[in-house]
């Protein structure tokens, strides 16, 4: 089976991971952790880092330190991980659906300003799939409107704009380190602010609320969200090499588009580049013209040895909400959940694959089209 990812791992990572493994720095108050936290933020350009066990606990925590209320509002992109929308369920606020653009896949200050209203406390701002959203001006949007900006750039490491990287723009920012990520910890996550008060907060938040000066008494009932010294090990290495593993990633981009642009006429291939970012390819999506084909086509795919995923589903259609947000409007998220998929990347993947992986899809689109119409 030629997987949809693969880490990339190399002896570097292996090295440092068995130094600290020697070290016995291997639980989440190593110093290791600390020195993980301190290269990331120094990345990114924040001031404080808050490793954590992975993306949706960062999530949940940079919701939860807002102490948001009954009747407050938060904006969400449909078309997103559902990690986002169980953070907001998980507080007293109620989420707001808002749509992206047909092409980026990103939602956009034009979307946000038709949903916006008086009781929005936050905006969850998600770059997808490799492109960044338009940022710089929902941040604007929202010191103008004393609202908080939560940045979600777990798919977004290493995508910069205007030379700022995706995850300095939030109030409080996040990341995942999952398996399929730029940098990954296999699985693990952080949270990035500038505020002192968050960062104290958070520290508390995902450690028990442990205060070394009253040992074992705790004020609140938080839980235990540490980031291990052996995964913080394996993301000080992958850190170092991320530039590597993006040119990779669009090198392996390059060749899909070369693959497949004489068949735009059935597929929707992914933007190169928007008016502020150029595309890094965490994942290489297509959105297929003929509808309703998808789920076939990936089964398709499937017995052929290619792995491939689809787009995420709606949040706002999510069996888990009862229907109670289906009236949202979102056509641009439904389109992209019932017609798009994404290609297997990364570092196992060579040229002749792709080559493989592209007969196959377009002989995918022919029977499964066939099918369809019979």
């Amino acid at each position: 089976m030629i997987n949809v990812f693969s880490p990339n791992i190399r002896l570097s990572d292996i090295i440092s991971v068995s130094k600290n493994l020697f070290k016995t720095y291997i639980s989440g108050t190593s110093p290791v952790v600390k020195e993980f936290e301190k290269n990331f933020a120094k990345y990114i350009g924040k001031k404080y880092a808050v490793s954590v066990s992975n993306g949706s606990v960062a999530l949940d925590l940079a919701l939860q330190s807002l102490n948001l209320e009954e009747g407050d509002e938060v904006i969400i992109p449909s078309f997103t991980i559902i990690s986002c929308l169980s953070a907001v369920m998980r507080t007293p606020a109620k989420p707001v659906f808002c749509d992206v653009d047909e092409y980026s896949w990103n939602t956009n200050l034009e979307h946000i300003e038709k949903i916006i209203t008086s009781k929005t406390k936050a905006i969850i701002l998600v770059h997808t799939y490799g492109l960044a959203a338009e940022v710089h001006k929902i941040k604007e949007l929202c010191n103008k409107k004393d609202i908080f900006l939560i940045e979600d750039s777990a798919e977004a490491h290493g995508q910069s704009i205007n030379g700022k990287m995706c995850g300095s723009f939030g109030d409080i920012s996040t990341f995942s380190f999952y398996a399929n990520k730029h940098v990954t910890t296999g699985e693990g996550g952080i949270i990035l602010t500038d505020s002192k008060v968050f960062y104290d907060t958070l520290i508390q938040m995902r450690n028990l609320d442990f205060d070394n000066s009253k040992r074992f008494i705790h004020n609140n009932l938080y839980w235990n969200y540490r980031l291990s010294g052996l995964q913080a090990s394996l993301g000080i290495s992958q850190l170092k090499k991320i530039t590597l593993t993006i040119k990779q990633k669009i090198n392996q981009a390059k060749i899909y588009n070369e693959l497949l642009s004489s068949f735009e006429e059935i597929i929707q291939l992914p933007l190169e580049n928007n008016k502020f970012s150029t595309n890094h390819y965490w994942v290489y999506g297509i959105v297929l013209k003929n509808k309703n084909i998808r789920n076939d086509l990936i089964a398709y795919l499937s017995s052929k040895g290619i792995e491939t995923r689809p787009f995420f589903y709606p949040l706002h259609l999510q069996p888990a909400l009862g229907g109670k947000y289906q009236n949202s409007k979102c056509k641009v998220s439904e389109d992209l959940g019932e017609n798009g998929l994404y290609l297997p990347l990364g570092s196992r993947i060579n040229k002749k694959k792709q080559k493989f992986i592209v007969e196959n899809l377009l002989n995918g689109i022919r029977h499964t089209t066939a099918k369809e119409e019979n």
